[in-house]
């Protein structure tokens, strides 16, 4: 029996898991619709686990479900984006400047650790490994900050985010400059000034919000054509 249960919760957590790469990577686009039916058939089992996995990732907040019309990825309009990243930016901002500097060695030498790990992900185009790294190298150092409240709302703020951030993740232009970002603020927690810390933790999440944004209008504009060409 124990192995029939691990069985049930190995299955639920490799499909959640893959719709989350899916979602993460941008092999699945905003508002694209995630039909049980076509889960069912990928991953085998019962329709229970799609149910599940699908219920998990919606606690995540990267899938919305709705009565009569199943579950699709979340999307954002351009005013929600702005909204969640100016409370992102708000967090994070504070978070930063809680932090007593310089940091302590060993905290320091678990950064850059993790650091170097994500830097190991991205040279192996592991999208896995950079997406996890990425997370935990910024929870590492919020977690300095010693206000567990406001590191729970900054991880809530990072994970409604998920969808938004997948456009980056895997530009390699994007992921260059996180590199050199993350370098910096590792440089930054040695100092004695809180301030340029802050302002790169901000600096830092605005082109994953700008990319989203692009990409809406790009979809209003192919719109807008479609419209056009239907009535000429």
């Amino acid at each position: 029996m124990p192995e029939a249960g691990g069985g049930r919760l190995a299955l639920e957590d490799r499909i959640a898991r893959e719709i989350e790469e899916d979602i993460i990577f941008g092999r699945l686009e905003p508002g694209a619709r995630l039909r049980e039916e076509a889960l069912h058939e990928r991953f085998g089992g019962s329709r229970h686990f799609v149910r599940q996995a699908l219920a998990r990732l919606e606690r995540m907040g990267i899938v919305i479900r709705e009565r009569n019309k199943g579950a699709t990825v979340r999307s954002f309009t351009a005013e929600e984006v702005a909204q969640v990243y100016e409370v992102r930016e708000m967090l994070q901002r504070q978070a930063a400047l809680r932090i007593p500097l310089p940091a302590p060695e060993d905290a320091i030498a678990r950064i850059e650790a993790i650091h170097r790990d994500y830097e190991l992900g991205a040279e192996a185009a592991d999208l896995r490994r950079v997406h996890e790294a990425n997370d935990a190298f910024h929870m590492a150092i919020f977690a300095l900050c010693g206000n567990d409240y406001l590191l729970t709302l900054l991880k809530q703020c990072m994970d409604i985010t998920y969808a938004i951030r997948a456009k980056t993740l895997a530009d390699p232009a994007q992921l260059a400059l996180s590199r050199r970002h993350h370098a910096l603020m590792i440089e930054y927690l040695k100092g004695s000034d809180p301030w340029p810390l802050a302002e790169l933790c901000v600096t830092h999440i605005r082109p994953s919000k700008e990319a989203y944004l692009r990409l809406l209008a790009e979809r209003e504009a192919s719109g807008r054509s479609r419209r056009r060409a239907r009535r000429s």
